[in-house]
């Protein structure tokens, strides 16, 4: 008794009263049909040999759906570009691949995740382990092989979300790709910031379920802010190590002028 007794107040954490659950169920509804179109004309739109920007289109909707008003500020590269960003939520790769059309490094756990990792898998996503320190070259040859695609691609060094508010330090190992690629390659750094819905964050040992409920419950629409900041050649700025402390310097130039109101 006691066991079901928690597992109901668990449950009922989870999905909270009426209201959400309508909310919640209206979203996932909506984020399937969405999903089941933009397959459709996926497919076909391959089938007839053309380039297809379905699934881009279907990440900017989902983003919508979940909420999210995204605000573009610069410029996003459209190729030969490796982006830099920090990371706050799952929510930064429909967001940031509706923006700019880029493809993910994204744990291997993600591809796992209903719906989520479905919607990553179609946006070309290149999954690594990041546990498996001994296979970071595989992991670099398999993003290598995206860029010789004319893939653009985007990771976060961080390595982990943050709390919207703080950026971790940058873990330079899959910046290695950058010593030798088919042709020159320019690195962007982004910022993703979700200003009063930072809240969302994916942080601490929040599982899974219970924060994309949290997203796909939240009232209302929120505005997130994607700068797409200078991008740099990264022959002219030294090792990986210092592309990486490059692209974090940046990123925390653009969130001092955020913060001032600049």
């Amino acid at each position: 008794m006691a066991s079901r007794s928690i597992a109901r107040t668990d449950f009922r954490a989870l999905v909270g009263d009426g209201v959400n659950l309508l909310r919640g169920c209206a979203r996932l509804t909506a984020l399937a049909l969405v999903c089941a179109f933009c397959v459709a004309a996926h497919l076909a739109t391959r089938a007839l040999r053309l380039r297809s920007h379905w699934p881009r289109r279907c990440l900017a909707v989902a983003a919508r759906i979940c909420g999210a008003v995204v605000e573009l500020r610069g410029r996003p590269l459209r190729d030969d570009v490796l982006f830099v960003s920090n990371h706050v939520s799952w929510l930064d790769i429909p967001i940031i691949a509706g923006a700019t059309g880029t493809a993910f490094v994204a744990n291997s756990g993600v591809r796992d995740w209903p719906l989520i990792g479905w919607l990553a898998g179609l946006n070309n996503t290149v999954y690594v382990d990041r546990t498996d320190r001994k296979g970071v070259q595989a992991q670099i040859d398999i993003i290598r092989q995206a860029l010789a695609r004319h893939q653009p691609i985007a990771i976060f060094p961080e390595g982990t979300t943050s709390n919207g508010l703080e950026l971790l330090p940058f873990k330079p190992s899959l910046l290695e790709v950058l010593a030798s690629t088919p042709r020159a390659i320019r690195v962007q750094p982004l910022r993703i910031d979700y200003g009063v819905a930072r809240d969302l964050a994916w942080v601490g040992d929040e599982p899974a379920p219970r924060n994309a409920w949290r997203v796909l419950t939240r009232p209302g629409r929120f505005i997130v802010r994607l700068e797409c900041l200078d991008p740099f050649a990264p022959a002219e700025i030294g090792d990986r190590k210092a592309v990486a402390a490059e692209a974090r310097r940046r990123i925390l130039a653009a969130s001092a002028r955020g913060a001032s109101g600049v």
